[in-house]
């Protein structure tokens, strides 16, 4: 049986770009599902690991980044899937998840082989992590009304590429057995 990870993709944001409006009226509609992912992990001893962009601050740490966000003007949008104290956090550069960071290793030291991924964007970092966690020969499960989006048609594009190209499950953040 796999060791599973969930894995919230770039859940602490200012939403200060120039997509963010759309993004903001998704993720108002993932995140309840987000946040109850988060607490059946949680409830299931499954690892939950937070991997978030560093928004240019290289020095910056969870905290750090935890208090920017919540400072914000959409902190709402933030306090209902913040990290506990004690969450695994992994701040990102690029894209992917995996790109110039240590979630490989550390993926690897919890013996885990499969990923649930959920977060934002499904047409941009979800879709890279998907592939990068496949070449990585990890299994992959993306939890489509977890993942929030700029364009749903490209969103729909990308979970129909991880499905048939990375054999990403693509399931449903109510799904039986996920945790």
């Amino acid at each position: 049986m796999a060791t599973k990870a969930l894995i919230v993709v770039d859940m602490l944001s200012l939403y200060d770009h120039p997509d963010a409006e759309l993004l903001r009226r998704s993720v108002r509609d993932v995140l309840p599902n987000v946040r109850r992912m988060i607490e059946r992990a949680r409830a299931s001893d499954v690892v939950v690991i937070y991997v978030n962009d560093n928004f240019g601050l290289w020095r910056s740490h969870h905290d750090e980044l935890l208090d920017i966000v919540l400072s914000g003007p959409h902190a709402e949008l933030v306090e209902p899937v913040r990290p506990e104290p004690d969450s695994l956090f992994v701040v990102k550069t690029r894209h992917s998840i995996f790109y110039d960071t240590p979630l490989e290793y550390l993926l690897g030291r919890h013996g885990i082989d499969s990923v649930l991924l959920c977060g934002q964007v499904t047409e941009q970092c979800i879709l890279y992590s998907a592939l990068d966690a496949h070449i990585r020969h990890l299994d992959v499960i993306v939890a489509e009304d977890a993942c929030a989006s700029i364009h749903r048609d490209l969103a729909a594009a990308a979970l129909q590429m991880m499905e048939r190209n990375m054999q990403a499950r693509v399931v449903r953040s109510t799904d039986d057995g996920l945790f």
